[in-house]
């Protein structure tokens, strides 16, 4: 005898889903189409590079070189990855590094060795840093308008402190650092720092309510304000965040040149920008992804060292980077307008 089930009274029927996707597709569904855009990109550039200099750019001295290079930019961009995805911008990261690479090179502060360099580092970037942010929180300025006026006094009060000298770092514990021999299985020390910074900032995007809140505020200020987010806090701690973040990258800065130079940084700004927007971090905030911009980081870091192995002009390598960043704009422009 067959058993009749009646439909629901208000009209509506309901079906049990059924999974009609095959197994392969259910695996790669998650897939981050963009990383693994950029991991493309990133390996013909590798190969690009191994079949033009065969012998130097393959060499593990280069791409030890490459990645020391990533790692100064690399936390930067860190910081502005966050910045950007609040809805905000900071213009001022590459004065901020000149400021506190300077500032900790001074000969009063080296006097008190590695921790003193390290510690005046990091307090002028966290210091700038909260310059901004009370400035653009709780000074209702706007982001662009509050980090350009950083920019310039950082950069005139940096040049003030050297009096446009080099100031030469003679503490043996931080010039160790760029040393080979202090070396981790093959990896320097800075890429080490770059790579624990990545992993923090990772973590807390993707694990703390602070991320989920940095990316409620650069979606929607004032729903995320109706939902009980102190928005003007959130912003006053991005900032510092960026600004702890240059205090950082300035040491590594420090311990990589082995001096500290009010011209420090110099464009860094537009390169943390232009890396993090290629890694998929919408200018106008609401989304972005740390992994993204450290590829992006990379990405651009390769590029400048083929040009340089294979002896071709900087403006020709500037085009190539403008380039790289308009048609990335355009894929995000294309890509919002599909969703």
């Amino acid at each position: 005898m067959t058993q009749h089930v009646s439909p629901p009274r208000d009209g509506t029927s309901k079906a049990a889903p059924v999974d009609t996707q095959p197994a392969w597709k259910n695996l790669t569904a998650g897939a981050d189409v963009r990383t693994l855009s950029l991991l493309g990109v990133l390996a013909v550039l590798v190969l690009i590079g191994g079949i033009t200099q065969p012998d130097s750019f393959l060499d593990t001295r280069n791409l030890q070189l490459v990645l020391t290079q990533a790692s100064v930019i690399g936390v930067v961009t860190v910081g502005m990855t966050f910045v950007i995805m609040s809805g905000g911008i900071d213009l001022s990261v590459g004065a901020i590094v000149a400021l506190s690479s300077v500032w900790a090179t001074t000969v009063a502060t080296q006097d008190f060795g590695f921790a003193g360099i390290l510690f005046t580092a990091v307090v002028v970037g966290v210091g700038c840093g909260l310059v901004n942010g009370v400035l653009i929180a709780y000074g209702t300025m706007v982001p662009f308008i509050a980090t350009l006026a950083m920019l310039a006094s950082a950069r005139g009060l940096a040049l003030q402190i050297t009096d446009g000298r080099t100031q030469v770092v003679t503490v043996p514990g931080v010039l160790d650092l760029a040393e080979r021999d202090s070396y981790v299985l093959g990896i320097p020390p800075l890429v080490l720092v770059f790579a624990a910074v990545t992993v923090i900032g990772w973590l807390v995007l993707n694990r703390t309510t602070f991320g989920r809140r940095t990316v409620a505020v650069g979606g929607n200020p004032e729903a995320a304000r109706l939902a009980g987010i102190d928005v003007r806090r959130q912003r006053l701690y991005i900032y510092l965040l960026s600004g702890l973040c240059c205090g950082i990258a300035a040491f590594l800065l420090i311990a990589l040149a082995g001096s500290g130079q009010n011209t420090n940084g110099n464009l860094y700004e537009l390169d943390a920008i232009a890396a993090a927007i290629i890694g998929g971090t919408l200018l106008s905030g609401g989304r972005g992804t740390i992994i993204g911009s450290v590829l992006g980081v990379l990405i651009f870091t390769t590029i400048t060292n083929i040009f340089a192995l294979n002896n071709l002009q900087t403006d020709v390598q500037q085009i190539a980077k403008g380039a790289i960043i308009v048609a990335a704009v355009l894929v995000q422009r294309r890509t919002a307008s599909t969703h």
